[in-house]
């Protein structure tokens, strides 16, 4: 792991300021800004910007704290932790009575705090002995900001205070500072409008001369507000971030490692892409775990061959963002160098559906056996469908009913249904219907939506039992709602004949419509014979 070995922003400063330079604080200014473009690259808002959670790893600026966590509550050590946050929080989230959602525009704000920071080496508003209280919250609400320091180039100065701008449609894009700070470091003419906000020492006392009641009522409901805010403290599952900044990526790779457990396990199980995806979903849902925030996570901190792979995965996936396969590729293969199993099965199914890379059958069989050798049943069901249908090596169905009762045997539900259609279908091997019965089964029983479609089926036919229709209506019923086309036309086929269940053309005709436009041809014909009888 990454040491943070200039500590936080913060710290860094204090132990560094005199020794820095504009050039030093305009390249800080600059990679601390740049980290942020990230973010709203991806479409990620911080929310949390300060410098207890900004790192300094070998004079690089890194980005910590994206809050896997829970809201902090409303006890006074709790708003205590919470104050100390106010001089970076967006004053938007002070003024109004309604929940105010924290945007791209608040980590402006925050950066502006951030880079007058840098330029005075001191955080704002810094008192020795004293903390920041709802009362200086009440102050920066009505437009309070830091003095200018003495002898910081103007152009720097117009950043700042254009970003700290009270109204958020005034501050700059994140883009925007980037491209002045650049310009700054390369020499450039930089032309950045002016709006100062009014300081400290220059704020009208008037201003704040309310009387008790309406002060009263203002503390009251910039203490709410902070309530509101979603800036979060420590959590034992969602721990990212320490007092010690150091462990922070430590814990990181803590979480990282239990994510990637549970998504192991869903693989090696073999379920319906979609139903993987969801329970993947579910798992951070279930753990008040962000996943805006942790794929920011992931994107910062590529450290560990499992926080590559769940990287690749949610790219693969489309997990927090737009499928991108060649990104995805490049990183299962990268993890797959250093013999991470689980990434070798997923670049067999990159090569298999030229995901990312030009579609190669005897590369995706050498990975998939690569998996297979290790006792990965998601390798094992997949080099069994490739010896099962001659891809990327000969034919052999010998073979492929090996891998896929080795692949069943581990729990793997694919291989399970693969294996009940092959016993099912008599055509490669003898026909074996009480085997394909409970292959379906067993993976019916496991979430495997084609399984339950083809238990059903069973049920309906008697293959493998007698012959049940209310238990193949149920069935059907279950696995449609799942979206399961064959499952849909099967339904409305009941509902058009009223075999089994009470005849309904209404509702045969809608799960023939929902099974049809999945693309189902043989749903599109029937309701096509169906309207055309009525």
């Amino acid at each position: 792991m990454e040491y943070a070995d200039g500590g936080n922003l913060r710290s860094y400063l204090k132990k560094n300021f005199s020794r820095l330079t504009w050039d030093d604080k305009y390249n800080m200014a600059y990679q601390l800004s740049c980290a942020v473009s990230c973010l709203h690259n991806e479409g990620i808002v911080h929310r949390d910007l300060h410098a207890g959670n900004i790192l300094v790893c070998n004079n690089t600026i890194k980005l910590a704290d994206f809050g896997l966590s829970k809201r902090i509550g409303a006890t006074s050590s709790s708003q205590s932790k919470l104050f100390g946050m106010v001089p970076y929080v967006d004053p938007k989230s002070f003024q109004s009575a309604q929940l105010y959602s924290l945007s791209e525009k608040s980590d402006v704000y925050s950066i502006g705090v951030l880079l007058w920071e840098i330029s005075s080496g001191q955080p704002p508003f810094y008192i020795e002995g004293e903390e920041y209280d709802v009362g200086l919250a009440l102050e920066i609400s009505q437009g309070i900001r830091e003095t200018v320091v003495p002898d910081t180039p103007n152009e720097y100065v117009k950043i700042y205070t254009k970003c700290w701008d009270g109204e958020p449609d005034n501050r700059p894009t994140i883009y925007q500072v980037v491209d002045w700070l650049n310009s700054m470091i390369t020499k450039e003419d930089v032309i950045i409008e002016n709006h100062q906000m009014s300081n400290k020492k220059e704020l009208n006392e008037t201003s704040l001369s309310t009387n008790n009641s309406e002060l009263q009522g203002d503390l009251s409901q910039l203490i709410q507000n902070f309530d509101k805010i979603n800036i979060k403290e420590i959590d034992p599952m969602a721990i990212l971030s320490k007092q010690e900044n150091h462990l922070i990526e430590d814990d990181f790779d803590i979480i990282v490692d239990e994510i990637y457990d549970f998504i192991f396990k869903l693989i090696i199980i073999g379920l319906e892409l979609e139903s993987e995806k969801q329970r993947a979903i579910g798992y951070f849902n279930d753990h008040n775990i962000n996943l805006q925030e942790f794929y920011f996570w992931l994107l910062n901190n590529q450290n560990s061959s499992n926080s590559i792979f769940l990287l690749g995965y949610f790219n693969y996936r489309g997990i927090e963002t737009n499928e991108n396969k060649e990104k995805t590729f490049n990183l299962f293969f990268n993890a797959s160098e250093k013999n991470h199993i689980l990434t070798q099965h997923f670049v067999g199914l990159c090569y298999f559906y030229g995901n990312g890379t030009v579609k190669n059958e005897k590369l995706a069989f050498k990975y998939y056996e690569k998996a297979a050798n290790k006792n990965l049943s998601s390798g094992q069901s997949g080099i069994a469908y490739c010896y099962e249908r001659g891809i990327g090596i000969d034919k052999d169905i010998e073979k492929a009913i090996y891998w896929y009762e080795k692949a069943a045997n581990n729990g793997n539900l694919k291989a399970m249904y693969n294996l009940g259609i092959l016993y099912e279908d008599g055509i490669e091997v003898k026909r074996n219907c009480n085997k394909a019965f409970e292959l379906f089964k067993q993976s019916s029983e496991g979430g495997f939506i084609s399984g339950i479609m083809m238990l059903g089926y069973c049920y309906y036919n008697g293959i493998g039992t007698k012959i049940n229709k209310q238990k193949a209506f149920e069935l059907y019923q279950n696995a449609a709602n799942l979206d399961h086309k064959f499952a849909q036309n099967n339904l409305a086929l009941m509902y058009e004949e009223g075999d089994g269940i009470t005849k309904d053309i209404d509702k045969a005709i809608y799960w023939y419509e929902k099974s049809a436009k999945q693309g189902n041809e043989v749903a599109k014909n029937n309701l096509k014979k169906l309207q055309k009888n009525l």
